[in-house]
């Protein structure tokens, strides 16, 4: 079984993130909700308490066993978990005099094994609401800042240790460094949790879990179903059956590559051209909400169809990640819906198989560099993402075969550039909205009235959050150009500059 970390998660924004920099650092690591802690066997080799939105002077705030965990494991408190430590075992948490969140600098004021190597004066991220008053009586503090008394601690005699700061954060220059002394030193634990290592025992995984047994897959062109494939094509081979449907809604001659691209890996594909379909039942439908559901119901139809020409499918392939399996058991369960989100989730009730789901360990990054490893190319593993609903809700408005094939002619110039510039690979996610608006232009000695198209790039880590991309004027300018004077039906290019949040990555 696989030495791991668990991460208890109490609600923060950050605890994602402090797995993503565990696994950064090699060490395999599970997040858990407070409330359904699993079973602390002897592979756990240490615990993390995340912080949270809580306080724990609330009588409500999220509360756990903490007798089960101490001089039993490893344990370290972050933000609230530091706090959460200190006051079930004596201390005293009390409102801070003045909120601090943001920079500070440690003041290291004994020595410890988790903060080893780190620097005197080194910047770390504050953001709290309470602050630990008085430490237990056998809680040594280890660092403080200019306005925090107790910025970190160890427990004398036992491995347990909490911090009022968030080393996950790069605005804490050695967080890494505390993170990797805790692993290392504390836990005892070696860096074997890599892409090869990753592959090599998934595919044996999956040989055994799934036998002479056949497998659907609904391939999308984008990274997770494609690496999904590649594993389970190399534990299985031609017992994987893979569907790819053209909605009629992909990039111009994005059906026809990403098939090619298939055949290269050596996958056992069929193409569904389904354009007209689609179209058909999008005909007239302007609201972002009723396009979501319409494409993944025809989406469900067709696949369900095409599967059951297959004889003997015992099992559904899906490209779960980890992200997903952490928000269906997340502290507050999945979060608001902010816009419906088409995949094949409809399915397995539908279609009445096993589900086999050989990414649901692995982070998005994790993800790629494991497809590095199988040798997917680069075309797939760099590809930005798509949304499954594609262009449908980058035309705000209904959706018309000549809608859609003026918007793939500008995508198509915008992505092209961006990669010809060497720009593609800076950025997240690029695309074009068209927009429901017209507008006034000149062209020769005529006047026009005609659609007005906005082009987005953005950087993210995750698609959480992110910033709206600064393109180049010389870019932009050569861009735009391109486009009014090659797309017909164009007059007007607009860039956005909104961020996320308060604006979404998409339009709709």
């Amino acid at each position: 079984m696989e030495e791991k970390i668990i991460i208890i998660d109490f609600g923060s924004q950050y605890t994602q993130l402090i797995a993503r920099r565990v696994r950064e650092l090699s060490v395999y690591c599970e997040i858990h909700p407070f409330h359904n802690i699993p079973p602390l066997d002897s592979t756990v080799k240490g615990i993390i308490l995340s912080g949270s939105p809580s306080s724990v002077r609330q009588p409500n705030s999220p509360r756990i066993d903490l007798s089960v965990m101490r001089n039993h494991f490893p344990l370290l408190g972050i933000c609230y978990g530091a706090q959460l430590l200190a006051q079930e075992c004596g201390g005293e948490v009390s409102p801070s005099s003045k909120r601090e969140y943001g920079r500070a600098n440690l003041k290291i004021d004994k020595s410890s094994a988790l903060l080893n190597a780190v620097s005197e004066g080194s910047q770390v991220w504050m953001s709290h609401g309470d602050t630990i008053e008085t430490p237990p009586e056998n809680f040594k503090v280890i660092a403080s800042t200019e306005s925090i008394p107790v910025a970190a601690f160890e427990v004398e005699g036992e491995a347990t240790f909490g911090l009022q700061f968030h080393p996950e954060v790069t605005h804490s220059i050695e967080g890494k460094r505390i993170l990797e002394n805790f692993l290392r030193e504390i836990c005892a634990l070696q860096p074997n949790w890599t892409p090869a290592l990753f592959a090599e025992e998934t595919v044996a995984e999956l040989k055994s879990k799934l036998g002479k047994d056949k497998v659907v897959l609904a391939l999308s062109g984008g990274v997770d179903s494609s690496v999904a494939a590649a594993l389970l094509h190399r534990a299985i081979g031609t017992q994987l059956h893979c569907i790819f449907v053209d909605n009629g809604l992909l990039r111009k001659g994005e059906y026809e590559q990403v098939l090619e691209s298939y055949k290269d890996m050596g996958l056992n594909i069929k193409g569904i051209d389904a354009k007209n379909l689609f179209y058909g039942k999008l005909k007239g439908i302007k609201d972002p909400e009723a396009k979501r559901k319409i494409i993944g119901n025809a989406f469900i139809e067709i696949f369900d169809e095409e599967a059951h020409k297959i004889k003997d499918v015992k099992w559904l392939a899906q490209g779960t990640i980890y992200p997903d399996v952490i928000e269906s058991v997340s502290v507050g369960g999945p979060s608001v819906t902010i816009k419906s989100h088409h995949n094949v989730g409809g399915l397995p009730e539908k279609m009445n198989l096993s589900i086999v789901e050989p990414l649901r360990l692995l982070f998005k990054d994790e993800v790629r560099r494991v497809g590095a490893e199988l040798e997917v190319a680069d075309a797939i593993l760099k590809r930005h993402p798509f949304p499954g609903p594609g262009l449908a809700i980058r035309i705000l408005s209904d959706i018309t075969a000549e809608k859609v094939s003026t918007l793939q002619e500008v995508d198509a110039i915008f992505i092209d550039s961006l990669k010809a510039a060497h720009l593609y690979d800076e950025i997240w996610q690029a695309g074009a909205m068209l927009l429901p608006v017209q507008s006034v232009g000149v062209m020769g000695d005529e006047r026009t009235y005609e659609n007005v198209v906005a082009l987005r790039a953005v950087t993210s880590v995750d698609g959480m959050t992110a910033d709206w991309y600064d393109l180049p004027y010389d870019f932009m300018r050569s861009v735009s150009t391109k486009i009014i004077n090659e797309v017909r039906g164009v007059n007007r290019v607009v860039y956005d500059i909104s961020s996320k949040p308060p604006a979404t990555i998409e339009w709709e």
